[in-house]
């Protein structure tokens, strides 16, 4: 295949890819805000709501490292539309329970465990193949175009969820959610997951599944900017749990803000990241992408501790609206900005045969931190004053970053930065 049709298939890959992640996303928003709603509306218990979440988030922590290793060991394709097409039937025997039966908390909880696990196989390949989808130069709009599928489905989600969730019953919810998976499974199907794939010119050695797995958690160990990208990202998601969980609590019972702004305040975040998602969509790969990586996280410890400041000094409502409202808008971007060139350097950076198992590991790292965080800031929030556990948790996080992602690690990602700055030096003493 020569030149020319590889960049060709690229431009489809991309635009293909967008489509298809929207079309999945926004389906997956509207059935997980109709699913909340009905758990919450049936039971009116947080418990149950809950015991949800964990269903949805401890599967793909435990099975993603082995996700990882199949999508190196086997062809990803296969796994992406298996993965999907699990998706699909685990939902699709939901549905079809509620018209045999009748929809019930223990049908739910079922259908959640098993979608974990098959959207597991399906997201942890897709993301290990990007790079053999577009070309490098490209690498950074198909990321951006990640981003903003996400944050459409943050949007749209519950703005559709709600318009329907008042009239519509939960067959509904699932039909949407089974129609996009199907719409997402068929444009997936066309898409050459080996267009730019390097092959290995090293021999493939027999190993054991556990021999191979453990050979991906040496392989991260042993690149030590690749290792801190990875712990200051398992810090980051603890810490950041903070927000996560004292949002609501401080908007709703602190402050007293009317329901209606909080979701205003909600949307903040997902209308940040659609800003800045478009913006990388159209610019070049970032030069000292870890570089930028440090600044922003900085940037966002910073905003933790200025989510404080008004448990400290008294703000009319509509101050404190518009004061959480800018504050959410930048969270969102500045999540994009850490997560758009993190995602290419990794794409970029990691061996082809170690890649699936590397961004296994990554996203157990980044799903293990959540129940934790939300068990300890869920405890510490009713012993604590919130704006206490805020101004500790943005401190740490500040340290977690200047010493994780520290000089020394900064310049072995980046020689040139180092190179760059020497120059600089030698041109001030002349």
């Amino acid at each position: 295949m020569n030149e020319h049709v590889m960049h060709k298939k690229a431009t489809y890959h991309l635009y293909t890819f967008l489509i298809s992640k929207m079309i999945g996303s926004l389906g997956s928003g509207v059935y997980a805000f109709g699913i909340s709603m009905y758990i919450l509306s049936l039971t009116g218990s947080s418990l149950s709501f809950a015991t949800n979440i964990l269903l949805s988030i401890l599967p793909r922590t435990i099975i993603a490292p082995i996700a990882g290793l199949l999508g190196d060991r086997m062809p990803r394709k296969w796994l992406v539309l298996g993965g999907q097409a699990g998706v699909v039937l685990s939902v699709g025997a939901l549905l079809l329970y509620t018209h045999m039966v009748e929809l019930s908390l223990m049908a739910i909880y079922m259908a959640t465990f098993f979608n974990s696990i098959f959207s597991t196989f399906s997201s942890v390949s897709f993301s290990a193949s990007i790079a053999n989808l577009v070309d490098g130069e490209r690498l950074q709009k198909a990321m951006s175009f990640n981003q903003l599928s996400l944050s459409l489905s943050g949007i749209g989600g519950p703005v559709f969820g709600g318009m329907l969730f008042g009239f519509a019953s939960m067959s509904i919810f699932l039909v949407i959610f089974i129609i996009a998976s199907i719409i997402a499974l068929v444009l997936e199907a066309t898409m050459n997951f080996t267009l730019y794939k390097k092959e290995s010119d090293a021999p493939a050695e027999k190993e054991t599944m556990l021999q191979s797995l453990k050979a991906g958690f040496t392989y991260v160990n042993k690149r030590r900017v690749i290792r801190s990208i990875l712990l200051t990202a398992l810090w980051l998601n603890l810490f950041f749990t903070c927000m996560n969980i004292g949002g609501n609590y401080i908007l709703l019972t602190i402050l007293k803000l009317d329901p209606t702004l909080i979701g205003i305040v909600e949307a903040g975040m997902a209308i940040g990241m659609l800003v800045m998602a478009i913006y990388f969509s159209t610019r070049s790969n970032v030069k000292f992408p870890l570089l930028l990586v440090k600044r922003s996280t900085l940037l966002m410890a910073v905003l933790v501790l200025l989510a404080a400041l008004p448990l400290f000094v008294h703000f009319s409502n509509s101050v404190n609206f518009i004061y959480y409202f800018i504050l959410m808008l930048l969270f969102g971007a500045l999540g994009v900005i850490t997560n758009t060139p993190i995602g290419v350097m990794l794409q970029t950076s990691i061996e082809e045969e170690f890649r699936g198992r590397v961004f296994g590991i990554v996203e157990m790292m980044a799903m293990s931190m959540m129940p934790i965080g939300t068990l300890i800031f869920g405890i510490l929030y009713d012993i604590i004053p919130a704006q206490y556990i805020l101004l500790v948790s943005g401190s740490i996080l500040v340290l977690i970053v200047l010493t994780l992602l520290r000089r020394s690690v900064i310049e072995m990602a980046h020689p040139e930065l180092k190179k760059q700055q020497g120059e600089q030096v030698v041109e001030v003493l002349e």
